[in-house]
């Protein structure tokens, strides 16, 4: 399992869909932003956690199609499949290697960008533990959504018709976690549902994953 993560780390650089292009994604939504809404601190800091969470769901989502598609393309995924380690083992392994090639740079990269938004100081932290709990639900959804598609023709659409209302309660409770802290408030009901969900997708999906790839490789 850890020559396939190391495996997967390495062809995700490579082919761009790693550090690099989320990051930029990010940031490009985050600049944009004021010059859409105005430049008003006020405004600012007041939709600066929603922008910021919907600004890394959708940098997350751009990688999804390139989970399985590279293993798919050069034959490498049906001898995965007929290999000793489980197809579930398989898919996890593949959302942890997303998860530290997206997720993981989003959340690290997310409170200098937060900067740019006029976010309260006070949810800083807040924003921190959100992103850090709700990325590898993010990244786990989205490889169950890769393994559903993969191998048809423009599939990538169809990801992302599929993945995006799954996001939608990590969303939520990510954004609403981080204007709690902004205001000062108590955010960490929002953070246990968020956990709930992260750990039920880690826990749940990687069958679901394995059942549509075994579909889909007959």
């Amino acid at each position: 399992m850890k020559a396939l993560l190391l495996r997967d780390i390495r062809l995700a650089v490579r082919a761009g869909g790693g550090f690099g292009l989320g990051l930029a994604f990010f940031l490009i939504v985050v600049v944009l932003v004021p010059f859409g809404v105005g430049p008003e601190a006020a405004v600012l800091t007041r939709i600066a956690p929603g922008i910021l969470w919907v600004a890394a769901l959708l940098a997350a989502l751009l990688s999804l199609d390139r989970i399985f598609a590279l293993d798919w393309e050069d034959g490498a995924l049906p001898l995965l499949a007929t290999s000793p380690l489980p197809l579930e083992a398989l898919a996890l392994v593949k959302a942890v290697a997303h998860w530290i090639t997206t997720g993981l740079p989003l959340t690290l990269a997310a409170p200098a960008l937060g900067f740019l938004l006029n976010l309260e100081p006070g949810a800083y932290g807040w924003l921190l533990a959100s992103l850090a709990l709700g990325t590898p639900a993010l990244s786990m959804i989205g490889t169950f959504g890769a393994a559903l598609t993969v191998g048809l023709k423009r599939g990538g659409l169809l990801l992302s018709l599929l993945v995006l209302p799954l996001y939608v309660p990590t969303l939520i409770f990510g954004a609403e976690a981080v204007r709690r802290g902004a205001e000062g408030l108590e955010a960490g009901v929002p953070l246990m549902l968020m956990a709930g969900i992260t750990f039920g997708a880690l826990a749940l999906l990687p069958f679901a994953a394995a059942a549509a790839l075994r579909v889909n490789l007959r």
